[in-house]
């Protein structure tokens, strides 16, 4: 019997918990759907105006810790922290820097499944902005066009910075390279590790998360144990 061929969801109103307050839900997992969570205004600011709030507003709560901010090791921080976030971690939330993708035409005839695996990526978990680190494996079966295996590893770094749940980043890619490359045969595995589980809560640090998508060819036991035999 094929696997189902979805992408993971869950769907709930706009700002809604179904029916639970944040304290009740804890450190459960909430996923309410495969697009990031944006305001409809979110690039109504620049990125130096952003900037510039961001470094304001962690001033506060440095000050708020009761950290001396006229340390010389301290100083600067507020600083550091707009920058990275608005530049590095989290600058997959700007459509802008979206990866710009070229296909070739499949000149080889190669048409069984490539596959670039162990991408190595760093994000940041949406409930506690705190890392989540791990690697991508991804494969896809050409239809008539093949992508530079560069722009794999951009597309996973650019969903990766941004806060994440890991059902949807698994997704976000899936769909990414779905429509890019013009064919259902795509496969996602993610295999992760969640600093909010191994550093805070329950404080397990041998515990790793994995999620996948499978689509067309990949929708099938046969080309799921191939996948994962290239895998090992």
């Amino acid at each position: 019997m094929k696997h189902q061929e979805t992408m993971l969801n869950i769907h709930t109103q706009p700002n809604s918990l179904n029916g639970y307050t944040p304290d009740e839900i804890g450190d459960d997992h909430l996923y309410t759907g495969i697009e990031t969570p944006m305001k409809p205004n979110a690039f109504q600011l620049s990125d130096e105006e952003k900037k510039k709030k961001i470094e304001a507003l962690f001033t506060e709560i440095m000050d708020v810790m009761g950290l001396d901010l006229t340390d010389d090791s301290l100083c600067g921080t507020p600083k550091r922290v707009a920058k990275m976030y608005i530049d590095e971690i989290f600058s997959g939330l700007n459509p802008a820097n979206k990866p710009k993708i070229a296909l070739f035409d499949n000149k080889y005839n190669y048409n069984q499944m490539l596959v670039e695996k162990n991408i190595q990526f760093y994000s940041n978990c949406e409930h506690h902005f705190v890392p989540i680190i791990g690697k991508a494996h991804i494969a896809y079966v050409s239809s008539g066009k093949v992508i530079g295996l560069s722009k794999l590893n951009r597309i996973v770094q650019y969903y990766a910075k941004r806060p994440q749940v890991q059902e949807r980043f698994t997704n976000q890619i899936a769909r990414h390279l779905i429509d890019v490359l013009g064919t259902k045969d795509v496969a996602v595995i993610i295999d992760a590790k969640h600093l909010c589980v191994s550093s805070r809560g329950v404080k397990d640090d041998s515990s790793e998360t994995l999620t996948c998508y499978y689509g067309g060819q990949f929708n099938s036991p046969e080309k799921i144990v191939e996948l994962q035999n290239y895998l090992r």
